[in-house]
């Protein structure tokens, strides 16, 4: 998926991955910054690049002091 916009909040948060568990942890602090990095996952409505609105499972990374980045959409819902 190539660009969508998140409505909205994002529901049923789960962390996949931490700390040495995120593959590519040395890529963001070097990209964002050093932090306590998370991989993550939850539902959310989504805008995709042709003007539908759909439910997606989407994965991205966060950590304390940076803040969310690189959302993926990893599959829709419905």
């Amino acid at each position: 998926m190539d660009q969508f916009e998140i409505l909205g909040e994002i529901r049923s948060i789960e962390t996949i991955a931490a700390g040495p568990g995120v593959h590519i942890r040395r890529y963001l602090e070097r990209a964002y910054g050093a932090g306590n990095w998370l991989k993550r996952k939850g539902i959310a409505s989504v805008r995709l690049a042709d003007g539908t609105i759909r439910q997606a499972e989407i994965h991205w990374f966060e950590a304390h002091g940076i803040g969310r980045r690189d959302f993926k959409i990893k599959r829709m819902i419905q």
